[in-house]
């Protein structure tokens, strides 16, 4: 097969599954395929290759393939519908006339994913840092000055309980984090009543209620409802839901946990069951709502961690949700609490 041919060369690179670019000996684009065009735009046969890539980066590597004929990698960014793309580059010299082919790869899920994995690991060593110091200053102080002082070794010691116990739900919640995570893709096919799911959430959290002075208000929980759902990660996604409701809701104030189910709801494309969680709290802006599911992400860090939240609850939630193949609706007004809706296909999605 001649690859000096421009005909043979295009053929070549229209049946490559990366944008593909041949450059000249004079460093002319002399060759592209589709999804080269798609990335450089059309009319690029025949522009200098310093025209088509300006990232002083990548023109060196090029430069110097073409000069020394040695394969080499490098980076090229674009921006894609306002998003940023991060490729990885390869050259290679070939045939008698010493062209330049280049093959892009796009690296952005890669990138993206390596970028949360190191955001990911800076949140828990931050989260954690702050009880793991006060646990040694702590235990220093209760060595020294604290020695003889039963009182002080007693209002210390329950502060380190605190920090220990925040802690434990720390790693608790990353360990149920990480079994969601495992088992997302996995649709759960035992059929399960949810209405039954619910109703023991709801008794299970009635003493908190009680100790907070809040009522907890149930609808529509007595008829069952049907739907092919893991009970214990549903249970886990509403006592979640209902916790923080009490939590960040004042005495007096009620929350309510409803299910309703809908024949045709859009956001399942079929009959869904949908469970609320509505509180009559102090509520929060909704231009929040799109950053409630980040992990680690508190509207109010401080009285979050004081309440004993590890930021990671509403981030379980939406794994837990996914896995069911629904979806997971949130409305707040400030003033007049939030609405949390899991939205649960009751049979398969088509």
């Amino acid at each position: 097969m001649c690859l000096s041919t421009g005909k043979t060369v295009q053929e070549l690179i229209d049946a490559m599954p990366l944008p593909a670019i041949v450059i000249s000996k004079d460093g002319r684009l002399v060759a592209v395929n589709e999804l080269a065009v798609d990335l450089l735009g059309p009319g690029v046969i025949g522009r200098h290759y310093i025209t088509s890539f300006r990232q002083p980066s990548l023109l060196d590597a090029i430069d110097q393939t073409m000069k020394d004929g040695q394969a080499r990698q490098a980076r090229f960014l674009s921006t894609e519908a306002r998003r940023d793309k991060t490729w990885r580059v390869n050259l290679a010299v070939f045939g008698a006339e010493r062209s330049l082919l280049m093959t892009l790869e796009d690296q952005t899920a890669t990138e993206e994913a390596g970028m949360m994995r190191r955001d990911f690991v800076a949140n828990v060593s931050h989260e954690l840092r702050t009880p793991l110091t006060a646990l040694i200053g702590f235990i220093e102080t209760l060595r020294g000055a604290a020695k003889n002082d039963p009182e002080a070794q007693a209002r210390f010691l329950e502060i380190m309980d605190r920090e220990a116990a925040r802690m434990n739900r720390l790693v608790e919640d990353l360990m149920s984090l990480n079994r969601v995570e495992a088992t997302e893709r996995v649709r759960p096919s035992e059929m399960i009543d949810v209405s039954a799911v619910a109703r023991s959430v709801a008794h299970a959290l009635e003493p908190l209620a009680q100790e907070r002075g809040m009522t907890i208000v149930r609808e529509a929980l007595d008829d069952a409802v049907m739907l092919p759902g893991d009970a214990d990660q549903l249970a886990q996604v509403f006592t979640n839901l209902v916790e923080n409701a009490l939590k960040y809701s004042g005495s007096g104030e009620t929350v309510t946990l409803r299910l309703e189910t809908v024949e045709n709801h859009p956001m399942t494309r079929g009959p869904a069951a949908v469970v609320s969680v509505k509180d009559t709290g102090a509520g929060f802006d909704p231009s929040l709502i799109p950053r409630l599911t980040e992990r680690f992400y508190r509207i109010d860090s401080h009285r979050s961690r004081e309440l004993g939240g590890t930021g990671l609850g509403l981030a379980i939630v939406k794994h837990i949700i996914n896995r069911h193949r629904g979806r997971l609706r949130i409305e707040s007004t400030p003033g007049q609490g939030a609405d949390f809706a899991v939205i649960l296909p009751i049979v398969g999605v088509r």
